[in-house]
């Protein structure tokens, strides 16, 4: 039986003498359809008419998206280039089309890679789905690898294969921003490459923290860079705002309306890209966690939601971090049930931040610690004292709280957070034991 095929091939010359030698039975492929443009080939594939789609490098308007979307429908991709052309070879690869061929090859080897790529997409785990960028999801199913770089393209630094810790909290302000910012700072001081991403959809301020201008291009530059299949580590590199000392910081969207910039296939490549870049990522997500989206007869319609949990299912570790205070205490018992249905492969370490006495009662460390164990199963893994006045200078002044209170309490928990993150020696064997209590 011959495998179902779609064509979008600006070259009609190319096109017409492909689908003419496609007629051959032995070849194994058969032409449904010609598509005159990419929203035709998408409608076309939606239909479920075909299994594979053979596309040329320079279709208009071609992006991750469009891919992910095939991909999700059951149509493999092949990209067909002009002989010898590197970049469009390089954008197709890094948009996550494996299967690239010149167009001046033989019937028979685009009708091969067309049957090899309809295969490796039908071998995936799972039924097709729209992932984590479109309502319905399958979680833990990714049609498109996120794209990985050539080795020739992974220059500053090459820290090699990062850690992308994604730092969570529910609402009400636990203070994520606060512990992902001193996180990451704390671990640039330990020697490690850190990179610090805003990725909150709803309330993005880690630039105005560090004293960045509000319209400074990051994320959201990085993430249509990554759509369009232009983005590469040594680009990231240039969208990130150094701030010396090994601490790099990509800001977030300036106004909570830019959401939809946030494609979570993008958010993946540039997730996968920022772990080249740096030994340790830390990501400051959204706090929610809802996908009301799929209550829309659209089922391809985007989620704003998507890209957190685009960076939850990315995350080698995740931090939940809750408010000390009764209110945020059961705000954050209620969201962890949640956090992990979505996260079901991540075990979230608990940090409970602005801890203090006058709303606890008693020693407030033991008492939350006791509470947290009763409630969620697990022990914090830090407690971080309320330092108002520390913070406060900091947040004024447009600096990191290590820099401009150096003895704060707050400071020195983070700073042990970091510590037994990054496992370093001294008292690191105390640290992690009491790492690994935490997780029992």
């Amino acid at each position: 039986m011959s495998l179902p095929i779609l064509t979008a091939v600006t070259d009609s010359v190319v096109e017409a003498g492909l689908v003419s030698a496609f007629d051959r039975r032995d070849l194994g492929v058969t032409v449904v359809r010609r598509c005159v443009d990419l929203p035709d080939l998408l409608a076309a594939a939606t239909t479920g008419a075909a299994r594979a789609a053979l596309l040329s490098a320079d279709l208009r308007r071609l992006d991750r998206d469009a891919l992910v979307r095939l991909a999700a429908s059951g149509v493999a991709v092949v990209g067909l280039i002009a002989p010898g052309d590197e970049d469009a070879d390089r954008r197709l690869r890094q948009l996550g089309v494996v299967a690239v061929i010149p167009a001046d090859a033989t019937a028979e080897a685009v009708a091969g890679a067309v049957v090899e790529a309809s295969r490796a997409l039908a071998d995936l785990a799972g039924p097709p789905a729209l992932p984590a960028a479109f309502s319905e999801p399958l979680m833990g199913f990714d049609p498109l690898a996120p794209a990985v770089p050539a080795a020739d393209q992974t220059e500053p630094g090459e820290p090699g294969e990062g850690r992308v810790l994604a730092v969570w909290g529910p609402v009400g302000s636990p203070g994520r921003t606060t512990i992902a910012l001193g996180l990451a700072a704390e671990l640039a001081a330990l020697g490690t490459p850190t990179l610090l991403i805003d990725a909150d959809s709803y309330g993005g301020s880690v630039g105005q923290h560090v004293g960045l201008l509000e319209e400074a291009p990051g994320l959201a530059a990085a993430a249509r860079s990554a759509n369009q299949g232009l983005l590469d580590v040594p680009r990231l590199a240039v969208l990130c705002r150094d701030l010396g000392g090994g601490l790099r910081v990509l800001p977030g969207i300036s106004r909570p309306s830019r959401w939809p910039e946030l494609r979570p296939a993008s958010i993946e490549t540039v997730l996968a890209l920022s772990r080249r870049l740096a030994s340790f990522v830390i990501v400051d997500c959204g706090f929610c966690l809802e996908t009301d989206e799929e209550l829309s007869f659209d089922t391809a319609a985007p989620r704003r939601n998507g890209a957190t949990l685009a960076v939850l299912g990315a995350a080698d570790s995740v931090l939940a971090v809750a408010s000390a205070e009764p209110v945020g205490l059961v705000r954050f018992v209620r969201g962890l049930s949640e956090l992990r249905e979505v996260v079901p492969h991540v075990d979230p370490l608990i940090v409970v931040n602005k801890l203090r006495g006058s709303v606890v009662g008693g020693d407030p460390r033991r008492e939350v610690s006791r509470a947290m164990a009763r409630h969620t199963g697990r022990e914090p893994v830090a407690l971080v004292p309320y330092d108002l006045a520390g913070l406060d200078a900091a947040a004024a002044s447009g600096q990191l709280l290590r820099d401009i209170a150096p003895a704060s309490p707050a400071r020195l928990a983070v700073r042990d957070l970091a510590a037994l993150l990054a496992g370093v020696s001294g008292s690191g064997r105390r640290r992690r034991s009491a790492l690994r209590r935490a997780q029992r």
